[in-house]
């Protein structure tokens, strides 16, 4: 049988596409870390956090994560915990390997023409800017993808605990309320492991960096509710009502 002639089987290979490629892009821009006050036009907003002066210098990752946690909402309103599940360790094995070969590409010989070919632009050494642009360090990699699975599988767990509590109702509660449990601990996780033991870096300043990120993740999820509404509603009209509970239910079940 054609797996593209039923409608389910084509919505979960859109939405997973569109779950990898966030995840995947994540992993990949935030090597770069922003100013949000900066890229909005304002002055910074200094504040103390654990005896440490902060603004909201973000790694360019913190753009796409979110949509990847509300992405997985939908998927486990309609897939269920087995969906979510299988997803996740999909994309995990895709993002290792993706940056296998993106080691193995930095690690060939370049062209002598091509290390040179943009010092016009101001990169006098255009291999040495692309590894260090794409070579993340090995810590770096390993606290994302572990903070990315723990993060998932909370986000199941949440989730379905508070979809059995109202059921079909409210949900914004469920949606909203199992990221931002997950994203506590994704925003932590990372840092624990990249860069507490990975660069040693102090408690304190773990502490402020988390609570910086995890701030802006909450403000963004709250703003992607209506999203999440809309989302529903589309996939809904797709399905049809009498496909689109049957598969509520069976998800919930799974």
């Amino acid at each position: 049988m054609n797996i593209l002639t039923k409608k389910e089987s084509k919505l979960f290979l859109i939405i997973s596409g569109f779950f990898i490629t966030n995840a995947l892009m994540a992993e990949f821009i935030g090597v770069k870390i922003f100013s949000l006050e900066g890229t909005l036009g304002i002055e910074p907003i200094r504040h103390m956090l654990f005896g440490k002066e902060m603004s909201f210098d973000l790694t360019a990752g913190v753009v796409l994560w979110p949509v990847v946690f509300v992405t997985t909402d939908i998927i486990n309103e309609y897939f269920g915990k087995r969906g979510v599940t299988f997803l996740s360790y999909l994309t995990v094995g895709l993002i290792v390997f993706a940056f296998a070969m993106v080691y193995t590409s930095i690690h060939l010989v370049p062209a002598n023409w091509w290390v040179t070919s943009r010092i016009s632009e101001g990169v006098p050494n255009f291999q040495l800017a692309f590894a260090t642009i794409f070579g993340q360090g090995l810590w770096i990699i390993l606290g994302s993808l572990v903070a990315f699975l723990l993060g998932q599988v909370l986000d199941v767990a949440v989730f379905q605990k508070l979809k059995s509590l109202t059921g079909e109702n409210k949900l914004w509660l469920r949606a909203t309320g199992s990221t931002l449990v997950s994203q506590l601990l994704d925003s932590f996780v990372v840092l624990i492991v990249a860069f507490k033991i990975g660069a040693d870096w102090s408690w304190a300043l773990i502490l402020a960096v988390g609570l910086n990120n995890y701030v802006y993740k909450v403000f963004i999820a709250i703003v992607l509710t209506p999203l999440i509404y809309l989302a529903h509603s589309l996939i809904d009209g797709y399905l049809g009502q009498e496909l689109s509970d049957k598969m509520k239910a069976e998800a919930s079940q799974s």
